[in-house]
């Protein structure tokens, strides 16, 4: 019975090493990420957006477009497709940093604290960055934007595990 018991605790052990291993993992890959899309030059980030619009429309339409309707096309969406890009993959870093401080035994408060101080910084420190790439700047609103993404994701954790906790509570 104490072995068991022993074996479980263990168990639970590694499965928490695991979890903030891929935690730490996502966070990371998602700051690689950010920094290498903000790392393209002008031209290259233009293209990347322009072709993620030209496979969305080309997925949901078997029509071909003439190079004049693809830019039609492109224009209309390209600030919708690269500030949704900005909140989701903030999005994606602010709910893993907190599902990540929460795997620790710190106060709510500072969790929140962490989760957005980290977020916001990186939001600065990206658009920062960008000024020192050709072709492209540092824009406050893309921050802004950034902030939207990450506050939600991190609300949804929180909400979300607040939710779980009432639940079993209950």
């Amino acid at each position: 019975m104490m072995k068991q018991k022993l074996q479980e605790k263990q168990l639970m052990k590694s499965f928490k090493i695991v979890r903030i291993t891929v935690k730490i993992f996502i966070i990371l890959l998602c700051m690689i990420n950010i920094f290498s899309f903000s790392n393209d030059n002008g031209i290259e980030s233009t293209k990347k957006s322009d072709s993620i619009i030209l496979n969305i429309y080309y997925t949901f339409n078997n029509k071909k477009l003439s190079s004049v309707e693809e830019q039609k096309i492109i224009d209309k969406y390209v600030t919708v497709v690269r500030k949704s890009a900005h909140m989701i993959i903030y999005f994606i870093l602010g709910f893993t940093l907190c599902s990540l401080f929460f795997e620790f035994n710190i106060t709510l408060k500072k969790i929140l604290l962490f989760s957005i101080l980290i977020c916001f910084l990186y939001a600065c420190s990206d658009e920062i960055h960008q000024n020192f790439v050709v072709g492209r700047d540092g824009n406050f609103f893309d921050v802004i934007i950034d902030s939207i993404g990450y506050l939600f994701g991190i609300f949804l954790y929180f909400g979300g595990h607040l939710w779980i906790k009432r639940k079993k509570n209950s």
